[in-house]
């Protein structure tokens, strides 16, 4: 199995760090006196982070972060601002980098390194230093890492202070190879080089022919991506698109449905709370397919006008049953109103039959975050009682262009767009990764949360049971490339993690992410990742 990189936490590493620590810096640089117990714990042991490379169980290397002042290096030279050619605002040290001798071949101390500089990125650090043992300068040097201030310590034990700041470290040798992390998150989406060429252009007036050819191509593209009859584009985020959906809702008489299974579901609530809206709720657990008989059941027992729901809800993974609520929908003459921001490119999306529909640009579309649609089959008349920028009927009577917009962020989009040519092969790509995913992750004996057969393709969340396990791994995987969805409050809250396969992924990286998953699998659950078939 390859190397591994991830923070220590377990009492079996911290021996090992302590050993190695011991070998490292008594038995190879003297910088301290030899214990029979050869192990050595740092002084600051309890403030530490401690970053380490792993080969299957043994610890080969390790390098630790610390960000309490005073600093070790603050205690030799005085305070360290004083001394950097830099202006900081946010320093951590880097200390006791260690190799176990018979590793030193290069791949774990760039390993190591690439991990510190992801975790330090994330925790904001805008800067490190550390005191470099004189016998490593060149491998400090290479790393990246700048000499200040003078040598401390002394002719046995000689050390140079150094520093590193993100703009260094990605001019050195080690920045220059260091990888973009393989995106498995719901947004923002990766982009690919045309479409980054493509936001790169010079921009032009938002009044001008070019401009207007391109926003026309756009809405011809979405409308035959999704069957419906109109779309207008808006500068702002999904939410905003569901603000306006909420001030077409405010401007009916009638009482509404909102379906809820999810966090997105329950954004939907906030927003017709916000916009006042008269609504009832019909409320499922999270994870739960909506039972559209008992919809039904429930829009027969009262006068509902309109019903809101989300098509993917991200949250979960559940793929809610469009054509069920459509056909409702017209049984009962609703307006129905679906929140597609996820689905939209995703998954076959036929929203013939669909009032208003809302989505954006930065997920599956592949283009920038900033662009938000709103789908709807009628056109829109104006309104004096909605404000003006969430005012649907204004786009429509202007032409699709009542205020500035951005020609950037319409030009990415268009190139972004071009490889739904052939939508079936988007969508089929997105399923098989899926599918090769949720397979092993069963096969580990994880629980995915949405069952199958209401299961998105373009997302998939994991249930765990013991506290934080979730944070633990995809803050580990981080270290090691790879971005995960865990971060949101929801998601914490719940223990949950998410893989999306809504972006490009090699066979190569999505084979590499599922060994590094294994690690995290109970050892009675073992099994030879190897062994599977991609």
């Amino acid at each position: 199995m390859s190397l591994f990189f991830k923070i220590a936490d377990h009492p079996a590493e911290f021996e090992q760090i302590e050993r190695l620590n011991y070998q490292t810096f008594v038995e190879e640089i003297p910088q301290h006196g030899e214990n029979s117990s050869q192990k050595l714990r740092d002084r600051f042991h309890e403030e530490n982070t401690y970053i380490i490379g792993l080969r299957k169980e043994q610890v080969i290397g390790m390098i630790c972060v610390r960000n309490q002042r005073p600093f070790s290096l603050d205690q030799k030279i005085g305070k360290v601002e004083q001394h950097l050619p830099v202006q900081v605002e946010n320093l951590c040290e880097i200390r006791l980098l260690a190799v176990d001798p018979a590793y030193r071949n290069g791949r774990v101390f760039v390993g190591l390194t690439q991990a510190l500089i992801r975790y330090c990125l994330k925790m904001g650090y805008d800067a490190a230093i550390i005191s470099g043992t004189t016998r490593q300068q060149k491998l400090y040097k290479h790393l990246g890492f700048q000499p200040f201030a003078y040598l401390t310590g002394d002719d046995k034990a000689a050390f140079q202070p150094m520093y590193l700041t993100k703009a260094i470290f990605e001019a050195s040798d080690i920045g220059k190879i260091l990888k973009e992390p393989v995106n498995f998150m719901p947004g923002p989406a990766t982009i690919v080089d045309e479409v980054q060429s493509a936001f790169l252009s010079s921009p032009y007036s938002h009044r001008s022919k070019e401009f207007d050819h391109k926003l026309t191509y756009i809405q011809e593209q979405l409308t035959t991506l999704t069957k419906a009859q109109y779309v207008q584009v808006f500068h702002g985020t999904g939410t905003l698109a569901n603000d306006v959906i909420a001030g077409q809702l405010s401007l009916l008489n009638g009482k509404g449905l909102i379906l809820i299974n999810g966090e997105f579901g329950n954004r939907l609530k906030d927003h017709a709370q916000r916009w006042q809206l008269s609504c009832d709720h019909y409320e499922v657990e999270w994870g739960e397919a909506f039972q559209y008989e008992r919809i039904s059941a429930l829009i027969e027992e009262k006068e509902y006008q309109w019903l809101w729901t989300v098509h993917c809800e991200t949250s979960t993974g559940v793929l809610n049953n469009l054509e069920s609520l459509k056909e409702i929908s017209q049984k009962h003459n609703l307006k129905l109103c679906v929140d597609c921001v996820s689905s939209l490119g995703a998954v076959p999306l036929n929203l013939e039959g669909v009032t208003f529909a809302s989505g954006v640009s930065g997920k599956t579309l592949g283009s920038y975050t900033g662009l938000s649609f709103v789908f709807h089959q009628e056109k829109v008349r104006p309104s004096l009682c909605l404000p003006r920028y969430l005012d649907l009927g204004s786009y429509v009577e202007a032409g699709g262009v009542p205020y500035t917009q951005s020609s950037n962020l319409v030009e990415a989009l268009a190139q972004a767009l071009k490889k739904y040519e052939q939508p079936n092969d988007v969508y089929d790509q997105i399923k098989n990764r899926s599918e090769k995913i949720r397979n092993v992750i069963e096969e580990m004996g994880w629980k995915v949360l949405a069952p199958s057969e209401v299961a998105a393709s373009l997302i998939m969340t994991i249930e765990f049971s013991e506290e934080k396990k979730a944070k633990t791994i995809g803050d580990n995987l981080f270290l090691n490339g790879f971005l995960l969805h865990y971060e949101s409050s929801y998601l914490q809250k719940r223990n949950w993690l998410q893989i999306s396969c809504m972006n490009r992924i090699s066979e190569k990286d999505i084979k590499k992410l599922l060994e590094l998953l294994s690690r995290f699998r109970d050892k009675e659950d073992a099994t030879i990742l190897s062994d599977y078939s991609f």
